[in-house]
């Protein structure tokens, strides 16, 4: 009878946070991350340190999160070692010892591990997909046939820096005017829920009619105080539906991408900082000696926007059958003129990366110039806004005040 196959046991890292002695007698302590107890004691015994308690830490959200910073400073920090002639798997262990977040260090050490079992950098990377995305794992591939992985994992580096600072730029663009927009119906709604009704009951006493615009305000205020709950969960329950809604029907998704596109002003931002991200992954991952199909396929990821990169898997496929990269552009119809014209020299002179870096560098200035163009037009508009919103709420109430005052 064959016995059935159990998968292996998946290992658990914890932190442990021990406390002991020195040789010299002198009270040390630290965090160690390992799977078991007794892994922490044998290398305290290795660094020779008498210990006197063991305690592990536990953290309801685990070691934390990896951030995209923490990829890009581990590939910077391996790439100085490596130029300075640290061994791969010695420079693993000593960046590891620097990070401070606990769940990349794990991370970095599960990476040597695989290293020192006979893997290369490129297939340990590989074993972690949702970290290191298909560029960096090619990239390093390339490093080590060239004998250059020093530089591959510079150019890592800067490339995830550059990509990086563009997408703060739009978040920029996209979050500022949602979050004051966001605390003026905030201010609005604690006024018609908090100062609305005291205004009323001093109304009450009145015993004359009020205005139309002071009765209005009066009713929305009633509405909002009952409904208002009902009013946070509408927004949030659509806000998650509409999230949920883009992951699992990859046609909704795409439509919803194509209508960010045509925004006004943040549609504009949104496709220059598409075309950029698209240059620089592909002019990266060309220079690194990559077929470009390959890095077309890759480039097509980085896009960020699912009408660009269904166009960038349309190029692949016609450079793939043999046309110029400039022609499968000009043919996809969603990349501008003056790229696809730059595309076009870069291919005659046999300069395609250089000239893919100078399109993604204009277009990084130009988003960042919207930015702040954006910025300094939605700043007096919102004023606007918010002082008409506010404003109009207390004129309202001070309107029946007045007209007494006149009477009398």
């Amino acid at each position: 009878m064959a016995k059935s196959f159990k998968p292996p046991k998946r290992l658990v890292m914890h932190r442990w946070q021990w406390r002991g002695k020195n040789l010299r007698g002198e009270t040390i302590s630290g965090e160690l991350i390992a799977s078991e107890i007794d892994e922490v004691r044998q290398e305290l015994a290795r660094q020779k340190v008498i210990v006197r308690r063991i305690t592990r830490k536990t953290s309801v959200f685990g070691l934390g999160r990896i951030k995209s910073r923490d990829i890009t400073l581990f590939s910077r920090q391996l790439a100085t070692m490596l130029r300075a002639g640290v061994p791969l798997l010695q420079g693993c262990k000593v960046v590891a010892e620097t990070l401070k977040n606990p769940a990349m260090r794990n991370l970095v050490e599960t990476l040597a591990n695989d290293i020192s079992a006979g893997a290369s950098l490129s297939e340990a990377l590989a074993k972690h997909p949702a970290r290191f995305d298909r560029m960096f794992v090619n990239m390093a591939a390339a490093g080590e046939q060239a004998g250059a992985l020093d530089q591959m994992l510079e150019r890592v580096a800067s490339y995830r820096e550059k990509i990086e600072t563009l997408k703060e730029r739009v978040k920029k663009a996209l979050y500022y005017p949602v979050a004051v927009i966001g605390v003026g119906i905030g201010v609005t709604a604690l006024l018609l829920i908090k100062v609305v009704p005291q205004f009323e009951s001093l109304f009450a006493g009145f015993g004359a009619e009020l205005p139309m615009f002071t009765r209005m305000t009066i009713q929305l205020s009633a509405l909002a105080q009952a409904h208002w709950w009902q009013a946070i969960l509408a927004v949030i329950a659509g806000l998650f539906g509409l999230r949920s809604m883009m992951k699992r029907s990859p046609s909704f998704a795409f439509r919803m991408h194509g209508v960010m596109l045509k925004l006004p002003v943040l549609g504009n931002i949104v496709d220059k900082s598409s075309i950029a991200r698209f240059s620089r992954t592909l002019a990266t991952t060309f220079n690194a000696g990559i077929p470009l199909v390959e890095a077309l396929e890759t480039a097509a990821g980085a896009a960020g926007n699912q009408v660009h990169q269904r166009a960038i898997d349309k190029v692949r496929e016609d450079v793939g059958g043999g046309q110029q990269l400039n022609f499968a552009m000009r043919r996809a119809r969603v990349f501008p003129v003056m790229a696809v014209q730059m595309v076009s020299i870069g291919e005659e002179s046999g300069e395609l990366d250089a000239m893919l870096n100078k399109v993604a560098d204009f277009y990084e200035e130009e988003v960042d110039n919207q930015v702040d163009a954006l910025t300094s037009l939605l700043e007096p508009l919102i004023i606007v806004v918010l002082g008409v919103l506010v404003g109009g709420l207390v004129a309202s109430m001070y309107l029946p005040i007045f007209q007494m005052g006149s009477a009398i």
